[in-house]
């Protein structure tokens, strides 16, 4: 069968696609992976062998300058024009999308030539792009068990199937907590200046020395907040890039972070408990951690109530009592067969 995926935006999006890729051509389809100029060389590096990748001209449409959010439409439109006359000559027979505004001009163009399209939603809520496009989809395929903001659209398909996340967080589900009590801070990518100001001084707050921290930030922070840890007399690695992130997540006892839809899945794929503190401008990010917190794997605090006062009485009181971490480790803990689930919706 010849199946088109469509990624493009960031990461989030991309390493799920990537998966399903991989998964559908050892099964002996034949794949094509258009992405936009944002995350071509991490296609090009993550593509499984035999498929192809097309780059389409894309971006995103959240701008607050006007002319960048028309700019932006304008050039989603040429693509799904292009992609439109691409489709006479490559016919793919499944489109598969991952969300945002790179998956648009794929998904047009397939609901032009009659394609059976199948959407993938990160979010416990679903985003912009993906509810623009759901009009010209049958399948939406979710992470969450529950997600709001989807339309009350007649006939349209929804199926909890999870979200792929990489081999190495499958190969640690499960693992139990370490002898020694350790904290993982995660920013993302680009850190959280919140978490910065708040978590240092609330671990130097506590009477419990003893527990070793990691904590991932922005490069021009990283030495300020060691001289911090030193002189507090606290264990830490404080790092700009985490390259073993599922190791860290499994060798920590509890993670303090944001909770975008990769990092609340990686912590269910490997169950464990964290304190989550949405992006304060991203309601997705508010929906996941609220549907982590629903499994009682932890705690999803708004930006404008993560204080010093309360972080240091909840980490004395949840590591005062290992017993409590432990059983929000087993809580979080969701078994992870989304690539499967996936590829199991689109071929069937």
């Amino acid at each position: 069968m010849k199946i088109w995926i469509a990624t493009g935006g960031t990461g989030g999006h991309v390493f799920p696609a990537l998966s399903v890729a991989e998964e559908l051509v050892s099964c002996g389809h034949t794949v094509t992976i258009s992405c936009d100029g944002r995350v071509d060389k991490m296609v090009a590096e993550g593509k499984p062998e035999n498929s192809k990748v097309v780059h389409i001209w894309a971006s995103g449409v959240g701008a607050k300058s006007r002319i960048k959010q028309v700019w932006a439409l304008f050039k989603i439109a040429v693509s799904a024009f292009a992609l439109t006359i691409r489709f006479i000559f490559s016919r793919p027979e499944k489109v598969v999308a991952f969300g945002g505004y790179a998956s648009v001009p794929a998904v047009f163009a397939a609901h032009l030539w009659k394609i059976p399209t199948y959407l993938h939603e990160q979010n416990a809520a679903i985003g912009r792009a993906n509810k623009f496009a759901l009009r010209w989809v049958k399948t939406l395929m979710t992470s969450f068990p529950t997600v709001s903001g989807v339309p009350a659209t007649s006939g349209l398909n929804v199926v909890y199937t999870g979200l792929p996340v990489r081999k190495e967080f499958l190969a640690l589900a499960g693992k139990e907590l370490s002898d020694s009590p350790s904290v993982f801070v995660t920013g993302g990518s680009l850190g959280a200046q919140i978490l910065d100001e708040v978590v240092p001084v609330a671990l130097s707050q506590m009477k419990n020395k003893k527990i070793f921290v990691t904590h991932q930030t922005r490069p021009e922070n990283v030495n300020k907040l060691q001289k911090f840890y030193a002189e507090n007399k606290i264990r830490a690695n404080v790092l700009s890039f985490v390259h073993d992130m599922a190791g860290t997540i499994a060798n920590s006892w509890l993670v303090i972070g944001r909770s975008g839809a990769s990092t609340v899945v990686e912590l269910e794929t490997i169950g464990r408990g964290a304190i989550l503190v949405p992006l304060g401008i991203n309601p997705d990010q508010a929906a996941n951690a609220a549907s982590f917190a629903k499994l009682g794997g932890g705690f999803a605090i708004p930006q404008d109530k993560f204080s010093t006062k309360w972080l240091t009485a909840t980490l004395t009181e949840l590591f005062d009592n290992p017993a409590r971490l432990e059983k929000m480790a087993k809580k979080s803990l969701v078994e992870n067969n989304a690539v499967k689930n996936i590829v199991k919706e689109i071929i069937k």
